[in-house]
């Protein structure tokens, strides 16, 4: 059953959290992701969606990753029923 999602996964969703205190705006994220990261007027991160819209998760999650502040955080979390 390739494509479809077991019932754990489809209980859970990723959520991106954003320190934007700790951001210095090198924008690596918005250039791995722009779907979901962008950098504001004065080179902070904003994310476009909190929540990471299915078929983005690995980019999320290596823009995410790819910050050299670490101030960003991709977490699974429960699905709103």
């Amino acid at each position: 059953m390739s494509g479809s999602k077991s019932a754990a996964d489809a209980a859970t969703r990723l959520r991106v959290i954003a320190d934007r205190g700790a951001c210095c705006g090198y924008g690596v994220c918005a250039e791995i992701c722009p779907e979901i990261y962008q950098v504001d007027d004065i080179g902070i991160v904003r994310l476009l969606t909190d929540i990471v819209p299915e078929g983005l998760e690995i980019k999320a999650k290596e823009a995410a990753s790819a910050c050299p502040q670490n101030a960003l955080r991709v977490v699974e979390e429960p699905s709103p029923a």
